[in-house]
């Protein structure tokens, strides 16, 4: 597939953790994914939590970053503003931070593809209040 894919916490791990349950289905996603690949520093920051204090997978996850498997985007004022009102409008869920930097990155992005092990969450946060997300793999 083409386009632009958001990359989650989960998956991220899953993607740098060959004992990952998910581990070959994250891969396989990615490999087939011909378009860019794009995640937030909340993600970053998430995934180089869970997998401390090995310091040699945090530094695969930034070795990730710099060979230019993954765009880190960062935020702005206003997408923090937007990610508020997200976490506001899904409370309930509740949808977490870096969960809320993605959609948000999403809507600016018009990407609706997420490779995400999240599937509750994504399968209820919409774009813009409308759009599904396609959750991969």
């Amino acid at each position: 597939m083409t386009g632009q894919l958001l990359l989650d916490t989960g998956a991220f791990v899953a993607l740098l953790d060959r004992s990952e349950a998910r581990h070959v289905d994250c891969v396989a996603a990615l490999e087939g994914w011909t378009g860019a690949v794009l995640t937030t520093e909340a993600v970053l920051t998430e995934t180089l939590h869970l997998v401390a204090p090995s310091w040699s997978a945090q530094r695969a996850a930034l070795e990730f970053l710099f060979r230019g498997a993954v765009a880190l985007v960062p935020s702005s004022e206003a997408s923090l503003r937007r990610v508020g009102a997200l976490m506001e409008r899904y409370r309930n869920l509740p949808m977490d931070f870096a969960d809320a930097t993605l959609v948000v990155l999403a809507e600016d992005v018009g990407s609706n593809h997420v490779l995400s092990l999240d599937r509750r969450g994504f399968a209820t946060y919409r774009l813009f209040g409308k759009q599904s997300f396609t959750v991969m793999p």
